[in-house]
């Protein structure tokens, strides 16, 4: 799938995570700002990787500034933008929550 538009999802507060999905044509790029990035920046960055898997986005520029989310965050304020980005409304929650369990 591609992206529609540059959509954000989340908040600069302390344990949330701000995700912008910006639409680009070379593949899956990653750029995340964190206190915690030595510690946890390869799971945040796999946790990201893996909702864009979900639904088959391959061609985008993820911007990531995380102030301490945990990992149920990330999902969900990833699928957000993702909802954003595509212009869609219609979640369906019974096959994202196969997926995220």
């Amino acid at each position: 799938m591609e992206l529609k538009q540059i959509a954000t999802a989340g908040t600069m507060e302390s344990s949330d995570i701000m995700i912008t999905l910006s639409p680009n044509k070379t593949g899956l790029e990653i750029k995340l700002q964190s206190n915690v990035e030595k510690q946890f920046g390869q799971q945040i960055r796999t946790m990201i990787e893996s909702v864009l898997k979900q639904f088959d986005i391959t061609n985008v520029t993820v911007d990531a500034v995380d102030k301490g989310a945990l990992d149920c965050t990330i999902k969900a304020r990833t699928i957000v933008a993702v909802y954003r980005g595509l212009g869609k409304e219609d979640y369906d929650w019974e096959e994202i929550n196969k997926w995220i369990a």
